[in-house]
């Protein structure tokens, strides 16, 4: 009935109790003319469909219409017209709340009744119905006496709508990743709903083998029984359609072929007929199989034939997901090069180590593996030589494991090994000293022979750490030990190292900021002429004091900075102030003065350096043979780029040295393809000169030979007097040491320059 009629009807009644009531007519008069309006009324509900009820409020007398009861699945004659008789229909969950709205209608609170809920039909599952209803007042006193309202069926509109919220809620699971098992549920529920006494199950396949996914509405024991099921033509409804690929049907488990080794697994728990349709990804690969059943032989009708298909169709996306999250966790998991597991797995395998180990109180040994000079193999043989050996190291790391042990890479050139059930650190050095043996086994790649070896950090739990991060540190710092102690050896964790550690972050840190602020500053030690016995040089030496650190070793101060890359910023900081205070001084001393620089071999061959050199020039305005570069024996080579690099610092008209020369591994004969001009002596052979005769003939043929071929001697390190006139007499050029003066600030160098020595 639309809403127009039921306007007009009600407007009628009113309109008729007004009337009634003008014109003085008895009671009974006035209630039979309302009674035969609500005749109309109620048969006008019946024409739109609509069950009637009338609500006595003061005798709790309910009339309800044949329309009423039909629309629960009940006869005329089987309800009793009394309040009971709704307030046992109506859901436990809604009953309060229609109560309270009921009550706030009649108090006046609202201006208009309307509520839907469940009522609960004869056949056992429940109608939504929508109700609505109007107030008749009593004329002499105005209060609420009857209330009389309609019923209509929404229920296959309410069905629509929690079909469609809930399946929004299952796409919402599916995106945030929720586990796959709850999604299965939650489809199941989603059509047993929309079909009163339908059970549904979600089976997947793998390989040929059907796995449980979702039935939350079928016993435990008959998902069991099917678990682990192979496939095939005739395994029930689900195996069979996984098998073919399509739609199987059965009406009848009882009778049908398929079932005949499944129906005693089936029928014990009331399933008759089961229809299956297979769950399939977006490429038509088959993934699994969508079962529905009922506790009676049937086939599915147009809906339920709709919605297999749909069902099977939404579950695919998750299935298809699934399938997909394996594939990208097997390729996280395993490392592809060597197919030991990767950096991801390890670490789920250590959480769940430490777990197992806290509870059974028992220890493992952690060991973080990294190939020595690996990175050379790379340079030199190319990454296609450098795949190749870690093939062969990955092999030979697995024949050191135990079935109880684990062994990952971790990337790159590292590794790591979980030692389990450690009783000793024998046992752990047991496991190392073999990793290290077998690494060390000559192995030929690209026709090359190579002997590559490895270093090893080792950590204990519980000693050294209980979760995966401390453990990681521990044996990482440990693994730095035994590369900095010289490599291809072994060292276990302990405490002091960590001090170490935390130091040297400490002063990478602080190395940082004091470059970029330019804290550090340059004290300057003189060069000696020895045949005048004045200074003609002086070389400029780097110091850094830290509040919190303190002075702070050169060496320690300039290999950090090597490793941390800020080598480039601290030797231009380096050379524009040595030149500078060059600058100033030469305006005040009576002959020319060099300026010494020490450059990193790894930063002198850096393209950037020859540029570098000639806008400090600029800069300063110095002269450019006033400036001396030092570098390192270890750039003695005469690869073209070398050679290209000194050719163009000769070209600036720069002067080059050769540092600590005597103690690197470059021949005399490199030194003629090198435009240099001075040979600077290590200290290490000055301090045993006076007592060892072997090293007083080096160091004569080193200056001899430096003589011949055109280089200048520097003899650095001198701290005595028989020192020095050891080598007066060998004819050194120029002396340098603590015996003419130790290194000064720029305030108290200028005092010195003009001083003329006694040799």
């Amino acid at each position: 009935m639309s809403e127009q009629t039921r306007s007009e009807l009600l407007g009628e009644i009113s309109k008729l109790r007004t009337e009634l009531a003008s014109a003085n007519q008895t009671k009974d008069e006035r209630t039979a003319e309302l009674f035969n309006s609500e005749e109309r009324f109620a048969l006008a509900m019946r024409s739109a469909n609509d069950g009637l009820w009338d609500w006595d409020l003061t005798t709790d007398q309910v009339y309800y219409s044949p329309r009423w009861k039909t629309m629960l699945g009940f006869d005329e004659q089987e309800l009793d017209h009394k309040l009971d008789t709704w307030a046992t229909l109506v859901h436990p969950d809604d009953r309060d709340r229609v109560l309270k709205t009921v009550e706030e209608y009649l108090s006046g609170q609202t201006d208009a009744f309307e509520v839907e809920m469940r009522m609960k039909h004869k056949g056992g599952h429940y109608l939504f119905i929508r109700s609505r209803a109007f107030l008749v007042r009593s004329d002499l006193t105005d209060q609420p006496q009857r209330l009389i309202g309609t019923h209509v069926d929404v229920t296959d509109r309410k069905k629509s709508e929690i079909f469609d919220r809930q399946h929004t809620k299952i796409l919402e699971m599916i995106a945030k990743g929720d586990p796959a098992s709850d999604i299965y549920d939650q489809i199941a529920l989603l059509y047993e709903e929309r079909h009163p006494g339908l059970r549904c199950s979600l089976l997947e396949l793998d390989g040929n083998t059907l796995l449980h996914g979702g039935a939350p509405s079928l016993p435990k024991a008959y998902c069991n029984a099917v678990h682990g099921l192979k496939n095939g033509p005739n395994i029930g409804s689900c195996g069979t359609s996984t098998y073919t690929g399509k739609r199987v049907l059965v009406e009848n488990i009882e009778t049908d072929p398929k079932w005949k080794d499944l129906k005693d697994v089936a029928m014990p728990h009331g399933m008759r007929c089961c229809w299956s349709e297979p769950i399939k990804n977006s490429s038509g690969k088959v993934l699994g199989a969508f079962g529905m059943y009922y506790n009676h032989p049937a086939l599915p009708n147009d809906d339920e034939s709709t919605d297999l298909t749909s069902a099977a169709r939404l579950a695919g996306i998750i299935m298809e997901r699934e399938h997909n999250l394996r594939r990208i966790k097997e390729l996280a998991y395993k490392d592809e090069l060597t197919e030991l597991s990767s950096r991801a797995e390890f670490y789920l395998i250590v959480e769940r180590l430490i777990k197992e180990s806290t509870r059974s109180k028992k220890r493992f040994s952690l060991l973080y593996i990294d190939l020595d000079n690996f990175k050379n193999v790379n340079d030199s043989l190319g990454h296609d030589a450098g795949d190749m050996l870690l093939k062969e190291c990955a092999t030979r790391l697995k024949k050191t494991c135990r079935d109880v042990d684990y062994i990952a890479r971790l990337s790159g050139d590292e590794f790591c090994i979980l030692v389990s059930h450690v009783e000793n650190e024998s046992s752990v050095e047991k496991v190392a000293s073999r990793c290290q043996m077998l690494i060390s086994a000559p192995v030929e790649i690209e026709g090359r022979k190579l002997v590559p070896s490895c270093s090893i950090g080792i950590a204990q739990y519980p000693e050294n750490g209980t979760n995966l991060q401390a453990l990681l540190k521990a044996a990482d710092t440990a693994l730095y030990e035994a590369k900095d102690q010289g490599k291809n050896r072994y060292a276990f964790y302990h405490e002091e190292l960590t001090n170490r550690a935390e130091y040297r972050f400490k002063v990478e840190q602080y190395l940082r900021e004091a470059v970029e602020k330019q804290q550090l500053t340059l004290v300057y030690q003189p060069q000696v002429e020895m045949a005048s016995g004045r200074i003609v040089g002086v070389e400029a030496l780097s110091r850094w004091y830290h509040p919190e650190l303190g002075q702070v070793s050169p060496v320690e101060f300039i290999d950090t900075a090597e490793r941390i890359g800020i080598i480039p910023q601290l030797t231009e900081w380096v050379l524009i102030t040595a030149c500078n205070q060059l600058a100033r001084w030469t305006k005040n001393v009576s002959n020319p003065i060099r300026i010494a620089v020490n450059i990193s071999p790894s930063h002198f061959l850096d393209e950037a350096f020859v540029p570098l050199v000639s806008r400090v020039l600029k800069k300063t305005g110095i002269s450019p043979s006033q400036l001396e570069l030092e570098v390192t024996e270890s750039v003695v080579q005469t690869s073209q780029h070398n050679l290209m690099t000194f050719e163009k610092l000769k070209g600036l008209g720069v002067t080059l040295a050769i540092d600590d020369f005597g103690t690197g591994y470059s021949s005399f004969a490199s030194l003629k393809h090198l435009n240099s001009d001075v040979l600077k002596i290590d200290k290490h052979f000055i301090d045993d000169i006076t007592t060892d005769h072997k090293t007083r003939l080096l160091v004569s043929s080193m200056i001899e030979m430096g003589h011949n071929l055109g280089h200048q001697i520097i003899a650095e390190g001198i701290e005595t007097e028989e020192q020095l006139s050891l080598l007066k007499g060998l004819e050194c050029d120029i002396a340098q040491g603590y015996l003419f003066c130790k290194p000064l600030p720029d305030v108290e160098v200028g005092g010195v320059l003009n001083q003329q020595f006694k040799i």
